[in-house]
């Protein structure tokens, strides 16, 4: 085969693999993330976050001073969330060196300061993203860790709220691929161990830690936001005046 060919063999490749990925992400539903910002909710994602997450995943574009934004003391931080710190102005990082991480896991934990901005899509929003994948982990004895995801396939990431939610398993069928080929098509996910809350309650849990996140990768989006809608206010006004103005000075040419 001359090498025009197997260029072009590859490139064919390329895209067919390209082509299924689209066709399986399109596939993919994301739930819609019920996201609140009042200081109850911040709080217990805030306290999910530390205990669950901090362990392997940093946020340093975040210090634990800022937590003091949704309603915390600077006692309080101090007392129940810096396991990770000495000072309140210290930024959330871990101490897991990222070429152990990529040792133990095959690739270093994310830093998660901006995920929920970074997940986002054209099948959702990047809360919407975070709030499916944490409740879509399944077991699978075939991947190191023991577990994979309907969102995020062959993720290497295990599953660090196994405890809370439980452990699903996923049910496959048969279905044709189009070419007459059966294929093992995921059927949907099945909880066969509970854990130690029930289904609404770790969806409320995650729908805490999820809002946390996107709250963590803009702590004054609420003040933008009100801002935002004060200054469409005092424009709509000031159109208000110059369309009057307008009509004063033209008033009297036709």
């Amino acid at each position: 085969m001359s090498l025009l060919n197997k260029t072009l063999s590859v490139a064919l490749l390329m895209l067919a693999l390209v082509g299924q990925g689209v066709v399986q992400a399109q596939e993919i539903k994301l739930d819609k993330a019920p996201v609140k910002f009042d200081n109850a909710t911040l709080q217990q994602g805030a306290k999910l976050f530390v205990n669950y997450c901090l362990n392997c995943h940093s946020a340093s574009a975040l210090r634990y001073n800022t937590l003091t934004q949704i309603g915390l003391t600077e006692q309080q931080i101090m007392d129940n969330l810096m396991f990770t710190a000495d000072k309140s102005g210290e930024q959330m990082i871990v101490a897991l060196r990222r070429d152990d991480a990529r040792k133990w896991f095959g690739v270093a934990p994310p830093d998660l300061s901006v995920v929920a901005r970074a997940r986002a899509s054209e099948l959702g929003s990047g809360p919407d993203w975070l709030y499916t994948y944490l409740r879509s982990f399944y077991r699978d004895d075939s991947r190191p860790t023991g577990w994979n995801n309907v969102v995020f396939p062959n993720v290497g990431m295990p599953h660090a709220l196994w405890s809370l939610q439980g452990v699903q398993e996923a049910r496959f069928a048969e279905v044709d691929d189009g070419t007459g080929k059966k294929v093992q098509h995921l059927a949907g996910l099945e909880l066969t161990q509970p854990g130690q809350l029930s289904k609404q309650e770790y969806d409320e849990q995650v729908a805490s830690l999820v809002s946390f996140l996107t709250w963590m990768g803009e702590p004054g989006q609420e003040t933008r936001h009100a801002l935002g809608w004060v200054v469409l206010a005092v424009l709509s006004v000031l159109a208000i005046f110059s369309y009057l103005l307008k009509r004063a000075f033209w008033k009297d040419v036709h």
